[in-house]
């Protein structure tokens, strides 16, 4: 049986980004602890399918990318090239970096990170049927056509129309022609490459292979915010993909927890036990650690790595809930939710970072659902946690280059001591087990997520 054709990913990442409007590439903005270009080299490293991957980036910001050439991380990124002056001209220079006729080409925008697996393979498979693939999802909206006067001239049937999408994927002997052939038209412009085919080889027929919403383009400024939305998503379905029964192996990993006498810190330190790791935990009321002492944090970990040699994961659970208004809250309690909650955090990740720098760890916080907005009768609590929340995604930028991860839990009602103290006892089965939110707290340590926001919900718990 013959070699199947080799598969080059090109990622053409030649944008500048005007209309996003942060004064960077759109490619190099960072959402989730990292460039989405990152994000979609690494989706697209992932496919067995894909033999090669060439990014075009825009010339001017060239070295930007100089550290992804890293062998370890993408061996199958052999080449970063400057793109051209517009979309066509960065595919052509692309093609003429890529050898053997036969050769398939998957032409993807660097700014669509959500690619998955299925369409990678759709569009790889489907090459071998077709020399022209295109990828796209129904229209939600109908569509108009407006006349010079911006008047209705037409409302085509919405159930044939199809919003385009990324990879474009050709037979390279087929783009190339199509090219060919543009060239010579003085009138050619193009923002598509299936559209290159379709006007200059209307003989090629192009499959369509289906998109999906999440494979969106980052393009405009609330895209941004939509983009980190959905890796916020993605993590939470590592979450509620989590079964109860399931943990990672964490043998040969040093665990510290602060705040694990009680409740989820309590059930972390057994469930990492029973993983396979070395524990160490501190609290007030088992070691006399007060955690919003920076001296004493700082002591806590250094034993441990004098002691064990390492320290891969440190995970923060202490934390403290008083229920007041805040005209009616006390100073001292007032002062000993922000300094626990919000302070404690801070410091524990400034005193972790040495640790998990020469380690290549990860910190793991914990918010609440009120982060997303205050209540009434805990305002400041509601006000710590969502600092913590920005507390890891700025700390997941800031770290990225040290290979350090962070990222935070956001469990929903959870029953602990903790919350008993604050709301009395509940129904059962409106609250989380503690020991649920440990073991979705021990895969997230397992995995490569850094700066997420982890929701664990009762409802996917109980299924």
């Amino acid at each position: 049986m013959p070699d199947r054709p080799r598969t080059v990913a090109v990622v053409l990442a030649g944008g500048i980004g005007v209309r996003v409007g942060l004064g960077i590439p759109k490619q190099l903005i960072k959402i989730a602890g990292k460039a989405i270009v990152e994000h979609t080299v690494e989706a697209l490293s992932a496919s067995p399918l894909v033999d090669e991957i060439i990014i075009m980036m825009n010339a001017a910001s060239l070295s930007e990318l100089d550290h992804l050439l890293s062998a370890d991380r993408f061996p199958k990124l052999s080449r970063i090239l400057p793109g051209g002056p517009t979309r066509s001209d960065t595919t052509q220079l692309a093609l003429a970096a890529i050898d053997g006729d036969d050769t398939k080409v998957l032409l993807h925008d660097a700014v669509r990170p959500f690619i998955d697996q299925r369409i990678i393979s759709d569009c790889v498979q489907a090459l071998d049927r077709f020399d022209a693939v295109d990828t796209a999802i129904a229209s939600a909206d109908t569509i108009i056509r407006i006349d010079g006067d911006g008047r209705i001239a037409d409302i085509p049937d919405r159930s044939t129309l199809r919003r385009g999408q990324t990879p474009q994927a050709f037979r390279l002997a087929t783009i190339r022609r199509a090219y060919e052939l543009a060239s010579a038209d003085p009138d050619f412009h193009a923002t598509d490459d299936c559209g290159v085919v379709f006007r200059y080889l209307p003989e090629v027929p192009i499959h369509v292979v289906d998109g999906t919403a999440e494979n969106m383009k980052v393009t405009e400024p609330i895209d941004v915010h939509i983009a980190d939305k959905l890796f916020q998503l993605q993590s939470a379905s590592l979450a509620l993909d989590t079964r109860p029964e399931s943990l990672p192996d964490l043998t040969g990993k040093v665990v510290v927890v602060f705040g694990g006498s009680y409740g989820i810190g309590a059930s972390i330190v057994v469930q990492a036990q029973n993983a396979g790791a070395t524990v160490r935990e501190f609290s007030r009321s088992t070691t006399g650690t007060d955690v919003t002492s920076a001296k004493q944090v700082r002591t806590a970990l250094r034993r441990v790595a004098d002691e064990l040699g390492r320290v891969d994961v440190v995970v923060v659970t202490a934390g403290v809930l008083k229920v007041a208004p805040l005209a009616e809250t006390t100073k001292r309690d007032l002062r000993l939710t922000i300094e626990t909650n919000l302070t404690a955090p801070a410091m524990i990740c400034r005193a972790a970072y040495p640790h998990l720098r020469s380690s290549g760890g990860q910190i793991i916080l914990f918010t609440s659902s009120s982060y997303t907005r205050g209540r009434a009768g805990y305002s400041t609590y509601s006000a710590t946690k969502a600092g913590v929340v920005n507390l890891t995604q700025a700390l997941s930028e800031e770290w990225a280059a040290e290979g350090i991860r962070i990222n935070c839990i956001n469990p929903q009602r959870t029953h602990t001591p903790m919350r008993t103290a604050a709301f009395g006892e509940e129904p059962a089965d409106t609250l989380l087990d503690a020991e649920d939110v440990a073991r979705v707290t021990l895969n997230v340590a397992a995995s490569d997520l850094t700066g997420q926001i982890v929701t664990v919900q009762v409802a996917a718990m109980r299924r």
